[in-house]
């Protein structure tokens, strides 16, 4: 497997129809977390914003989302037919990405992590 070591390398990687929608999704994310930061990580693309804020990937069928357990909990009654497990989902290449999905999974994160942001860190005492 190969290791890229920025998101145009891993992108440009692929096949046209992952490429594209994969350029889609990092648009999407750069648009609505301007200041969250470009990454690979876990050999994917990822951005961060105070932590891991989301990472995709595409593979041969699809397109996988990976936003946490929490965020797929909070969306799991509009995944529909998209096959989904704990920390992702996964869009068909085969069909239109559901933007606005996206779009909301996106916002819900940047949320997310901008309470992680704001909440004060407790030190636990010594024993």
């Amino acid at each position: 497997m190969e290791k890229f070591t920025t998101i145009d390398a891993y992108i440009a990687s692929q096949d046209d129809a992952v490429r594209e929608k994969l350029n889609t999704i990092r648009a999407l994310i750069q648009e609505l977390a301007p200041d969250a930061v470009e990454a690979i990580s876990y050999g994917i693309p990822t951005f961060r914003l105070n932590g891991n804020l989301i990472h995709f990937a595409g593979y041969k069928g699809h397109i996988g989302l990976y936003p946490g357990a929490a965020c797929i909990e909070q969306f799991t009654n509009l995944f529909g037919s998209y096959v989904y497990s704990k920390g992702t989902v996964q869009f068909p290449i085969n069909e239109p990405l559901p933007l606005e999905l996206i779009r909301e999974i996106v916002l819900f994160r940047i949320g997310m992590q901008r309470d992680k942001q704001q909440k004060p860190r407790i030190k636990k005492a010594a024993r």
